[in-house]
């Protein structure tokens, strides 16, 4: 039995009753009375874990039957509200059930920041209200939209319009002499998505930033539902178009571990390799963009040069720049030849020596320095507090690496070296960036030198009814995390998406204090989260 396990069980005892159609079996799923959710959060946050997800399911028509001491007895009968917390390699899910004429539950905001921004998302798309959220506002879903109009309830029709009403965002406002605000975007000059940024300032000194997403919602989560389990995976690989490849493979294990599906060995190493040659490629995009920021175009143009010829052999060997659609359900679909490989290696020891050529530019660069040190600091503190991951974690001190703490094959032989920081500015979160590309270049070489005979892919069995999957993957931007639960047919009934950004895009607002307005898109870049993967 795990830490998080012995917790929860010491505190709650008997009313702490284990859900065994939960997978994989070392992410336990306990359901406990509703009254006790916020408690159970308090225990978490002293053992030093952190939030990762939270969420809701509509059971009113679809449910797993709550406890009697939920309240409710059988089927049709309210939602089920779900936190899933870690501690270094463990992750736990708490349950609990809130009944369809009260659908509250205690929030978690005063426990852990990330909850401000799940529960209202869970209040605007699926219609449960958590009590002591001090911020009613919606999130993803516009303001225009009807109050009493929950998207993934199963009474809401998504094939009708929806009809708009006049509704007004209020911003926070920030008051006293000097004061005044910069409003940027959601339509900003570049080619980047929308999201709307409120600044206020006194001269060019930032006081406070106010983001506002949702405006690439496109009812993600809800399509999952209309859609068979291979399709999914499809859909999976279109959250966030520059992780197409984690995505998939994320949304692949989570369905594998229902079945206790195992792809072949060599498939494994496959996934690895493409996973890896996306976080090669999208780092040496965001480097180069970085040094646009603060003017110096030359390493833009080079970075560029490198992340392009890595995706024009994606094409060659891939079929697509991205690699989507090539992780499916069961493995890969596609296999490398001998001479790829060898071609691959060819091109690793050409990157190796271009990189690095670049990488004595960047740092060599009084001027590019001057504008990278010091600047968009987000704190250990702050960091472990807002329960950021991927690079933005690690360039703050925190050790959060799903390819370390959870691995799956090949990583639990070719073992990755992670790279933490503790300034957490500019500087570090580019850093960070430079030695996870070299350390990547080492595992692409390992898995091709050692990368396993067979078949690719193997059959695959539809889940069972009434049965949920979880799994967490290391995508370039840090931990993507999926959670499915089937229907009482084995269908898709519902598919819960936490992308990186949903944790990070927060830290932003946190880190641009102290800051100058003119520095602002030099920060966003640094972090340069998913729009899309938060806006589901």
């Amino acid at each position: 039995m795990t830490i998080l396990q012995n917790i929860v069980i010491s505190i709650l005892e008997e009313v702490a009753i284990q859900d065994a159609n939960q997978y994989p079996a070392n992410v336990p799923t306990y359901q406990i009375p509703r009254e006790r959710f916020a408690e159970i959060a308090k225990v978490m946050k002293t053992a030093g874990a952190r939030l990762v997800a939270e969420w809701a399911t509509d059971e009113t028509l679809h449910p797993h039957h709550p406890l009697p001491h939920q309240g409710g007895g059988g089927r049709g009968m309210g939602f089920g509200i779900y936190a899933c917390y870690a501690k270094d390699s463990e992750y736990l899910i708490i349950k609990t059930y809130t009944p369809l004429e009260d659908p509250t539950f205690p929030s978690l905001v005063k426990k852990f920041v990330p909850a401000y921004r799940f529960e209202r998302q869970m209040k605007s798309l699926m219609g449960v209200v958590p009590v002591g959220h001090p911020d009613p506002r919606p999130w993803i879903k516009h303001e225009d939209w009807p109050e009493d109009a929950y998207p993934l309830r199963k009474s809401f029709d998504a094939s009708k319009p929806i009809p708009r009403v006049a509704g007004e965002y209020r911003f926070i406002k920030a008051e006293g002499e000097g004061v005044y605000e910069i409003p940027v975007g959601p339509v900003h000059a570049g080619i980047i998505e929308p999201g709307h940024f409120r600044f206020q300032a006194v001269g060019e000194d930032i006081i406070n930033l106010e983001e506002k997403l949702g405006y690439v919602h496109k009812g993600i989560e809800k399509r999952f539902e209309t859609l068979s389990w291979e399709d999914g995976a499809k859909l999976a690989g279109r959250v966030s178009g520059d992780t197409t490849v984690a995505h998939a493979l994320a949304y692949c294990r989570a369905v594998e571990t229902m079945t206790e599906c195992t792809p072949p060995e060599r498939a494994l190493w496959l996934r690895a390799l493409m996973l890896e040659r996306e976080r090669i490629a999208n780092h040496l995009g965001d480097i180069g963009a970085i040094c646009n920021d603060v003017a110096f175009a030359f390493l833009l143009y080079q970075f560029s040069i490198l992340k392009e010829k890595l995706l024009r052999t994606n094409l060659k060997l891939f079929a697509h720049r991205l690699m989507m659609d090539k992780i499916i359900l069961g493995g890969v679909a596609v296999d490398i030849s001998p001479d790829a490989k060898n071609g691959i290696l060819t091109e690793m020891d050409w990157l190796v020596n271009e990189f690095e050529r670049l990488v004595i530019i960047y740092d060599e660069n009084p001027s590019l320095e001057d504008r990278v040190r010091d600047a968009g600091i987000l704190s250990p503190d702050t960091a472990k507090g807002l329960c950021v991951v991927g690079f933005v974690a690690r360039a703050s001190w925190q050790p959060i690496d799903c390819r370390l703490q959870n691995p799956f094959p090949p990583y639990d032989i070719i073992v990755p070296r992670v790279a933490v920081l503790k300034s957490g500015d500019v500087h570090a979160r580019v850093w960070v960036r430079i030695e996870e590309i070299r350390e990547s270049i080492r595992i692409i070489r390992e898995i091709l030198n050692s990368l396993p005979e067979g078949e690719i892919a193997c059959k695959f069995i539809l889940p069972s009814p009434d049965i949920a999957g979880f799994a967490v993957v290391e995508g370039w931007r840090g931990e993507v995390v999926y959670w499915l639960q089937s229907g009482p047919r084995g269908e898709i009934n519902r598919c819960m998406i936490r992308d990186p950004s949903s944790v990070n895009w927060i830290a932003l607002e946190q880190a641009i204090h102290g800051n100058i307005v003119p520095d602002f898109p030099l920060c966003n870049k640094s972090f340069n989260q998913s729009y899309s993967g938060n806006d589901l």
